[in-house]
């Protein structure tokens, strides 16, 4: 038996936001979409960037702290772009562990 998958074209419902990561995480930035659950989230750098996503902005820059060993960001690799699902107008923050970084957000639906 085999299952198939079907996946949802990635709409927009917002505008896009850019957030400048460098080795301290700035203020978070709140994305706002049509009630958006999903968001395409994209690495324009050239070194890995550290995505914290929080409630809050300070949560965001607090979960936005680069991982060394454990932690709660979400490592995006340099070029990535990817889909992923946060609660609605969620904040978004970057760091990065050297240089910088500059990480799209878009609000959206569908893509994952």
């Amino acid at each position: 038996m085999s299952t198939s998958v079907v996946v949802k074209p990635f709409y927009t419902e917002g505008q896009t936001i850019a957030i400048t990561g460098a080795t301290t995480a700035p203020t978070g930035v709140q994305a706002i979409g049509n009630s958006s659950e999903s968001y395409l989230i994209s690495n324009s750098g050239a070194v890995v960037a550290f995505l914290g996503v929080g409630q809050s902005a300070a949560a965001a820059a607090t979960n936005a702290a680069a991982v060394t060993s454990a932690g709660t960001a979400i490592p995006l690799l340099p070029g990535m772009s990817r889909v992923f699902n946060f609660p609605d107008s969620s904040y978004f923050s970057v760091s990065t562990s050297s240089s910088t970084a500059v990480v799209y957000v878009t609000p959206g639906s569908g893509g994952a």
